[in-house]
């Protein structure tokens, strides 16, 4: 009688074992804590390098940070984002409007910005951050990346939050 509750307990184990495994690698197994991240190539990015005195300025402004409490949250959803060049301190950023779609307030929200170059590599992580995002509200973001603009040939954004 012992063998068959072992073989029971095996047989039951192994299969156990062969259906989590193909759930996981067939992508069941995906949460909120995946982010997703949406690429975009910047093209005809120009500008003029910044001085020391702007540079100081943006690096007082830009975020590299994320909070390490933040998930991908789905009620966060990116209406719009693109690559803008201002003629000013700030340089190379990425802006757009982000929506809580869902019926709760958001104690955090953030949207990460990572940059590459002409190879592919990522260059650096830079950021934007409220808080208190209200149910069914907008809020338009501004990423400031202190990379030179000639060295970013794309970036790849995603959104994060903390439930309020």
């Amino acid at each position: 009688m012992r063998v068959c509750s072992q073989q029971f307990s095996r047989r039951f184990f192994l299969t156990s074992v062969g259906i989590g495994t193909t759930a996981i690698l067939g992508g069941c197994a995906s949460t909120d804590d995946d982010p997703r991240y949406t690429r975009a190539e910047v093209t005809n990015a120009s500008g003029k390098p910044r001085t020391a005195n702007e540079l100081v300025a943006a690096e007082a402004i830009a975020q590299q940070s994320p909070d390490e409490n933040a998930s991908s949250i789905n009620s966060l959803t990116l209406n719009s984002h693109e690559f803008v060049v201002k003629d000013s301190y700030k340089g190379p950023t990425v802006q757009g409007t982000v929506r809580n779609t869902g019926g709760d307030l958001l104690a955090y929200a953030e949207v990460r910005v990572r940059v590459y170059d002409d190879t592919g590599a990522q260059l650096e992580l830079y950021l934007d951050s409220t808080s208190d995002l209200s149910a069914e509200t907008a809020w338009q973001f501004e990423v400031v990346l202190l990379t030179s603009v000639n060295k970013i040939a794309s970036y790849d954004i995603a959104l994060f939050g903390i439930p309020g």
